[in-house]
């Protein structure tokens, strides 16, 4: 398959700089290591999880996704 197939594109993944709090990574890496996953492979999984419940409860994820919510 070369670069532009579709099956390239699903396996791909992006690398994304992201800044924790000390007390938030200490509570994913524990987390993580009860899940028998990286902090990496957790980050990955909860995301996914709130993805996968966000378009179960019948909302779509928002083009602008990177906007923070309102906090009226």
């Amino acid at each position: 398959m070369g670069k532009g197939d579709s099956m390239a594109d699903n396996n791909s993944k992006k690398q994304v700089p992201l800044r924790l709090s000390a007390k938030l990574y200490n509570e994913i890496a524990a987390w993580a290591e009860d899940d028998f996953r990286s902090v990496n492979g957790q980050i990955e999984y909860l995301l996914t999880e709130c993805v996968r419940q966000r378009k179960k409860n019948g909302h779509t994820v928002p083009s602008a996704s990177d906007v923070p919510p309102n906090k009226g």
